[in-house]
């Protein structure tokens, strides 16, 4: 197994609190480990700068061999997790999806074999979180198709692990986390925006990717006019 440029997150001290923030966080396939890794990451990130564990909503393909308190990821049950956030003025929306993906059908579910298509999500998103500022991570294969279309709005921040065309690596056995998501963990920790996250992680993807051989996955983001600087924390 190849080891990537940067590690995973640092350990410190004294972290500043994040702001009121409303999480979902999906692992959507099973076959690895490297999905439900990083949705652990992030959870345990979230939890150490502040974010109460009631607040981080968490759906993966193998729920029950992990932790009861984890719901199956369906389409339905992912959908209605972020429509139940009920984000309010003064809060904010996170959602984190890590899976595999398919061109032109979405973010593979494999609890019951689905696609979530940018449209669907799109809709969740307007429901639950409204206009407060919203940051939705999608990591998997042709992800950048999440990027445009219906998914824009001037509140969200997008962040996706390749363009709508090209695939994205580092999911087979073996391996801790998926390239955007090892990248993104270590990255988060470092950065005050997500403006500079984005770039910062696109330069560890970038690195990563010719280290391993791979053709660029080429992550996209998008930023509304109304969070264009947002701080990360």
């Amino acid at each position: 197994m190849a080891v990537l440029l940067l590690a995973g997150i640092p350990a410190r001290a004294a972290a500043p609190a994040m702001a009121e923030w409303r999480v979902v966080l999906v692992a959507g396939d099973n076959g690895e480990p490297a999905f439900d890794n990083a949705v652990d990451a992030v959870a345990r990130w979230l939890v150490e700068r502040g974010v109460p564990p009631r607040d981080i909503h968490r759906l993966s393909a193998s729920p029950l061999a992990r932790n009861p308190s984890i719901e199956p990821a369906s389409v339905r049950r992912v959908l209605q997790g972020i429509v139940d956030l009920g984000a309010r003025p003064g809060e904010r929306c996170l959602v984190f999806i890590t899976s595999h993906g398919r061109r032109d059908s979405g973010v593979w579910l494999a609890y019951r074999g689905e696609f979530l298509s940018p449209a669907d999500l799109a809709q969740a998103l307007a429901l639950g979180c409204a206009n407060v500022p919203t940051v939705a991570i999608v990591s998997s294969c042709y992800s950048g198709a999440f990027s445009g279309g219906p998914m824009r709005a001037p509140n969200r921040i997008i962040l996706t692990a390749a363009r709508a065309d090209r695939p994205s690596f580092g999911c087979g056995v073996g391996r801790t986390y998926t390239v955007f998501d090892q990248c993104l963990l270590a990255t988060l920790p470092r950065e005050r925006t997500w403006r500079a996250t984005y770039r910062r992680n696109s330069a560890c993807v970038r690195r990563n990717e010719k280290r391993l051989g791979d053709p660029p996955s080429l992550p996209q983001a998008f930023f509304g006019a109304a969070v264009r600087n947002l701080a990360v924390r």
